[in-house]
């Protein structure tokens, strides 16, 4: 605080691409990169606790990964399609990875079908593999949400809470450039995604949630905190009975996660009727909280 409070704002990066030559090293596309790997490297740790071949992890992310960007690209161009192909725009821009604009929507969604096809092609659940890799899906959007920082981009409205975010005169709107101070959401985001994952880490030790429940539990908490952040952003967004567009789809996404819960106790509860007594462990070997000894339990 004390920082904070000599600073009065945080500063951008004066640059968010360096040259190796003729080559351009993006801030943007390294912390994406960096939050792949942090994913998948506790993913494959989580797998490998559960018994099974961490190696399996990454043959699936290399079908999860692509169609992943693809999904997040695909869904930020289809959900803003004006800012490529209104008049007097450049279409070819919708190919530009690298200058930011990939939604997290659209990513798990294309990002879920990959994965699907590599569980698949090794004969794993893809809910098993979902549960899996919750903590270090949100691991790797808190990583890549300091992209948006380095392209100067994504930030809330005007404040000058001692945490602003100073951003330069060429990335301001243009309706308001002598404004300096902005939130900055992409470090809310970043911080709420932490708190996911601390979340999902101790809901998966205690509960051992299984069949898709542990990553239904993410996408509750995260389109959450989606929805407070979203409230604060000013860029570019189409906007629905008065409200954002992904703020209708964290809503659609969290009604769904919420059915999704609800229908798997209720199955659970039926199995239990069936058998004439609780069910002890899960789907996965793994016990269930609040499941007692049992005799010869050691």
């Amino acid at each position: 605080m004390i920082i904070f409070m000599l600073l009065a704002y945080l500063p951008s990066p004066s640059r968010g691409v360096w040259h190796l030559g003729p080559f351009p090293i993006r801030a943007y596309a390294l912390c994406i990169i960096a939050g792949i790997f942090a994913a998948v490297w506790m993913t494959g740790g989580r797998w490998a606790a559960r018994g099974r071949d961490r190696n399996e992890i990454a043959d699936i992310a290399v079908w999860a990964v692509p169609f992943g960007v693809l999904g997040g690209r695909l869904y930020h161009v289809i959900t803003d399609p004006e800012l490529y192909f209104a008049a007097g725009r450049q279409p070819i821009h919708a190919l530009y990875v690298w200058d930011g604009g990939l939604g997290i929507p659209g990513a798990v969604l294309l990002g879920a079908f990959g994965a699907w096809l590599g569980c698949r092609r090794r004969g794993i659940a893809l809910a098993a593999f979902a549960d899996a890799a919750a903590p270090g899906l949100v691991l790797a959007q808190a990583m890549g949400r300091w992209g948006n920082y380095f392209n100067q981009e994504l930030f809330g409205r005007p404040t000058h809470l001692p945490w602003a975010l100073r951003i330069d005169a060429a990335h301001r709107p243009a309706d308001s450039p002598a404004v300096v101070l902005y939130h900055p959401t992409f470090l809310y985001e970043s911080m709420w995604d932490l708190g996911v994952m601390a979340l999902l880490l101790v809901l998966d030790r205690r509960y051992h949630l299984r069949r898709g429940r542990l990553f239904a539990c993410y996408v509750l908490a995260y389109t959450a905190g989606r929805a407070w952040i979203e409230a604060l952003r000013i860029d570019h967004a189409n906007h629905f009975f008065g409200l954002r567009l992904n703020d209708w789809v964290s809503a659609a996404l969290f009604a769904g996660a919420t059915l999704y819960l609800l229908a798997g106790r209720t199955s659970a509860r039926r199995r239990d009727d069936a058998d004439g007594e609780p069910r002890h462990q899960d789907s996965d070997g793994a016990p269930l909280a609040g499941a007692g000894r049992q005799p010869g339990d050691s």
